[in-house]
């Protein structure tokens, strides 16, 4: 599920900017399907792309992180409650 964060936040922070995932793959030296497993949480990144990534979209790697603890904390939470639901 946290790679599933992660293409959650990535994908915000892409839209946010207005960049395209061609845009951000070709920018990033990195392989657009690449970039949509990424956001689909297929394939986790490394620690060096979660680097080049926050440098790239503006924000500290620490930040980036914390967007991707908070957003796995919200999937959590909201299985957990579709979970209770369920019973």
């Amino acid at each position: 599920m946290v790679s599933k964060a992660f293409g959650e936040v990535l994908r915000e922070l892409r839209l946010e900017r207005g960049l395209s995932q061609e845009r951000l793959a070709l920018e990033m030296g990195l392989h657009r399907t690449y970039v949509s497993q990424l956001e689909r949480g297929v394939k986790s990144p490394t620690l060096r792309t979660i680097w080049r990534l926050s440098r790239f979209l503006g924000i500290d790697p620490s930040q980036l992180v914390r967007l991707v603890e908070a957003k796995h904390q919200t999937l959590r939470l909201a299985q957990g409650e579709a979970g209770l639901a369920e019973e």
